[in-house]
């Protein structure tokens, strides 16, 4: 699971077509691995208020459930 960097929800969808900032979480090695389907928390690793389903695409946002 990573932990996207925005405040809130509203504004991680507000950043659809931008690149993701998040923090890996993992102590296994990195999750992140380019273009695909990522489930997070915000507004960072242990602080978690909300969750979110993220796709990326050709290295941005294009979508955020």
């Amino acid at each position: 699971m990573l932990a996207f960097t925005y405040k809130t929800k509203t504004e991680l969808k507000q950043s659809k077509g931008q690149r993701l900032r998040f923090v890996e979480t993992s102590m296994f090695g990195s999750e992140y691995k380019g273009d695909g389907k990522y489930n997070g928390v915000g507004p960072g690793a242990y602080d978690r208020k909300w969750y979110a389903t993220v796709i990326i695409a050709d290295g941005v946002i294009k979508s955020v459930k």
